[in-house]
């Protein structure tokens, strides 16, 4: 596939792509955390008829061909899920081959971002979680972000960056839940920490397991509309939901 993957109706499907890539993110500032603190308070974060915002993050080298196709089949499941707490707009950040990040635009329709993963096929690279973080980081600033949820099996940078912008997103009280494919060690002990950092959660699940991934996708969809009351209540009956609710602070 060559240039940009994902060719969009509309010049909003796709945003801040800038030449092929996301930008590393600049370090957080006092009147950044300011702003978006006071654009928090002026209105109730999880009030009825308020827009869900969730970062829907991909590791899409190679190796992850066949959890992209599920994820792309499981999408949907995130949507209805928030559709009985309220609304939800998803925006999908991924990252394959040699340096290349995107993101798109706000969506709230679920066949509209099964169309966009569809156009996307995975790429051998290293990852780039530090700037799946960046983008979120800018994106809860700018216009307010409920929750992270990353799908991944590996990283390959410096876990002491990867924190310290995790800690950026945990002031900005920005919960990151990272699901890890596999048994990876350095990727488990860096997923576990950006969680803690995030307030979020880690949870492993099993190699093509649909079942799994599903349960874990609509646990965070139910934060993200709902809040943690939301959480709360699916955990009683979705183990999902009771394993991210179990760590959460």
């Amino acid at each position: 596939m060559t240039g940009d993957p994902i060719k969009p109706k509309s010049a909003g499907d796709v945003a801040q792509s800038r030449g092929g890539s996301l930008p590393e993110g600049r370090a957080s500032t006092a009147d950044d955390i300011a702003a978006f603190v006071a654009r928090a308070r002026a209105m109730s974060p999880h009030a009825a008829g308020a827009r869900g915002r969730l970062v829907f993050a991909l590791d899409a080298t190679m190796s992850r061909q066949p959890t992209w196709d599920m994820a792309c089949a499981l999408q949907a499941d995130m949507f209805r899920e928030a559709a009985s707490l309220g609304s939800l707009d998803i925006r999908l950040v991924y990252y394959r081959g040699l340096n290349e990040c995107r993101a798109t635009g706000w969506i709230s329709d679920s066949a509209r971002l099964a169309t966009l993963m569809s156009k996307i096929d995975c790429q051998g690279g290293n990852t780039q979680i530090g700037k799946v973080l960046s983008e979120s980081r800018r994106e809860a600033v700018e216009s307010g972000v409920r929750a992270v949820v990353f799908v991944g099996d590996a990283m390959e940078e410096s876990v002491d960056d990867l924190c310290a912008k995790a800690g950026e997103l945990g002031l900005l009280k920005v919960p990151v839940f990272m699901f890890q494919e596999g048994h990876d060690t350095d990727a488990e002990r860096a997923f576990r920490e950006i969680a803690r950092l995030t307030g979020g959660a880690w949870c492993r699940f099993d190699p093509g397991s649909a079942g799994q991934l599903r349960d874990l996708l609509r646990a965070a969809a139910a934060y993200a509309a709902g809040g943690r009351e939301a959480l709360l209540r699916l955990s009683k009956t979705a183990g999902g939901a009771a394993q991210l609710i179990g760590q959460m602070k």
